[in-house]
């Protein structure tokens, strides 16, 4: 039988949180099912003559606190020899991460599978991607017009300010109609009125938690983990010091799930995070969606989602 090699674009692995890491876990993951597997920084790909290639090391991984890898030297690998690949980068969707996307759509057009598919990564903005499902989310505005924001806040009288290229609740404000600082805040967001940025309106129901639910191949897990804000904070960011609680997903969870999944199946779209607060969808996390160490960790009786995205991988 085959080895099946695995490809993973990621940040420094040596910076890597390991016990909260999802990377770490699908890699350990991989490794326990005898993948090869292969480790790859953006700037390691490159485009030679049409052909997708990257300066790679073959990848060990331990789980535990220090020492957690290992790498052999440095070999240049044609992509297309492997037979899945990773996209794990963070945000921010840079520059850098679109043109890396150009190198893995070269790699997949000659053969390799990438998670999650290249040209999709460019086209579903985290923010504005929960647009497409206006059904499912809060009130919702992108606009770089002031006068258009403000409207929306006088409408609204509490709402989140976002950037439209962040993550772990960074640069996220929660503005009120009576905020001194309205102004400033817009002019930072927007820069001065030439970029965008999103406005929702308030969820109250953000003191239950900001729920992250995985899809894998749009389908759900059965139990998601809800952030629940800490002391003085609003925001429900496990980085922003929010504390997860594991939880079934409800009714309303599971719907906007059937509302999402068969779009995230066709844009291949294979692991996907929703951020759900209360009954409404605020963000689809496409790029490298986390919180599976803590799901794994806590939810007993259950198929991990370490096991789900493996077995899926090859039905």
């Amino acid at each position: 039988m085959k080895t099946i090699s695995l490809g993973v674009v990621m940040d420094p692995i040596g910076e890597v949180h390991v016990h909260k890491d999802t990377t770490m876990a699908l890699l350990l993951e991989a490794q326990r099912r005898v993948y090869q597997l292969f480790y790859f920084e953006q700037t390691d790909l490159f485009l030679q003559n049409g052909i997708a290639y990257g300066s790679g090391r073959a990848l060990t991984v331990y789980d535990r606190e220090k020492d957690w890898y290992t790498l052999s030297p440095r070999e240049t690998i044609c992509l297309a020899d492997l037979d899945i690949i990773l996209m794990r980068k963070d945000p921010p969707v840079d520059k850098t991460f679109i043109e890396t996307t150009y190198i893995l759509e070269s790699a997949e057009r000659q053969g390799v599978r990438v998670l999650n598919k290249p040209q999709s990564l460019r086209d579903a903005n985290e923010k504005v991607f929960a647009t497409q499902f206006p059904q499912c989310t809060p009130e919702t505005m992108v606009t770089s017009q002031h006068v258009l924001l403000k409207m929306f806040l006088q409408q609204h009288k509490k709402i989140v300010c976002k950037p439209l290229d962040g993550m772990g609740g960074r640069s996220i404000f929660l503005v009120e109609s009576h905020d001194a600082n309205v102004n400033v805040i817009f002019d930072t967001l927007t820069k001065s009125q030439t970029q965008n940025m999103m406005v929702q309106a308030y969820i109250p129901d953000i003191v239950k938690g900001d729920k992250r639910i995985i899809l894998i191949n749009g389908k759900p897990h059965p139990f998601c983990l809800a952030r629940v804000p800490g002391e003085g904070e609003w925001r429900g960011n496990l980085a922003a010091g929010a504390k997860g609680v594991v939880q079934p997903l409800s009714d309303r969870d599971k719907w906007i799930c059937d509302q999402v999944g068969p779009t995230l199946q066709e844009k291949g779209l294979f692991f996907v995070g929703l951020d759900v607060i209360g009954d409404y969808l605020t963000e689809v996390n496409v790029t490298s969606p986390t919180g599976v160490r803590e799901l794994d960790a806590s939810v007993a009786g259950s198929i991990k989602i370490v096991d789900a995205f493996f077995d899926a991988l090859h039905h």
